[in-house]
């Protein structure tokens, strides 16, 4: 009896992973052109794969693509750190909420935890910081609320990124986190809630202290932060 074969990634979806790898570590820096003939020949294959994996890169807010400048990494300011941690703070901690008023398994959480504590790099952390976030409200109960999530995961890891970079600031972020866990596994919702509110907002504020103004608009209906 002969053995299945495991499935090899497309090309596509290896030159996209490499790539986001490579945005998340800060190995390719905010405003640097990607060009699509230098991107081939370092992951050794024809352009076809690299411009399919520029504009899924493109589609998920992490590169922009313009006529003229041509294809680069997203810059991170103030004002893109504003948008994405906006829709952030407006939805986030309300289905955190909604997934502890469940009895939903944060299994996944708690194991995402333990990946970030464990991590070896940042771009590793990032990835196990963003499944930590992506397992509290992702059991939520509304899958629309969870897909509009997760439209910012990669936008929200390209801050966190540029953010360390200058700051590195994720042990402080990771016992926010076991707080805010912990919280949510004790089945207090509107306590866990009101601590992720404040891990965001906190976050935001630290890294690019401009967005200060807009917190007060994202606070929750009942006012905490």
């Amino acid at each position: 009896m002969t053995s299945v074969p495991t499935p090899i990634p497309s090309r596509t979806q290896y030159v996209l992973e490499g790539i986001k790898h490579r945005i998340l570590t800060g190995q390719l820096t905010p405003g640097q052109a990607l060009v699509e003939t230098e991107l081939a020949a370092q992951f050794g294959v024809s352009k076809t794969p690299v411009r399919e994996a520029l504009k899924t890169l493109a589609g998920t807010g992490l590169v922009v693509m313009s006529q003229y400048k041509g294809v680069t990494v997203r810059m991170v300011d103030a004002d893109m750190a504003r948008e994405v941690y906006d829709v952030r703070l407006l939805l986030e901690p309300e289905a955190l909420r909604r997934s502890v008023r469940r009895g939903a398994s944060l299994d996944a959480a708690r194991d995402a935890l333990k990946r970030a504590d464990e991590a070896s790099d940042t771009a590793e952390r990032s990835l196990a910081n963003r499944e930590f976030h992506r397992a509290l409200y992702l059991p939520c109960g509304n899958p629309l609320l969870g897909r509009m999530l997760d439209e910012v995961r990669d936008q929200a890891a390209l801050v966190s990124a540029v953010a360390w970079a200058a700051d590195p600031s994720w042990e402080r972020e990771a016992t926010e986190h076991r707080e805010i866990l912990r919280l949510a596994l004790g089945g207090d919702a509107d306590g866990a809630a009101s601590a992720l509110h404040a891990h965001i907002a906190s976050f935001v504020r630290r890294a690019f202290p401009a967005t200060e103004a807009a917190e007060p608009e994202a606070q929750g209906e009942d006012g905490q932060a």
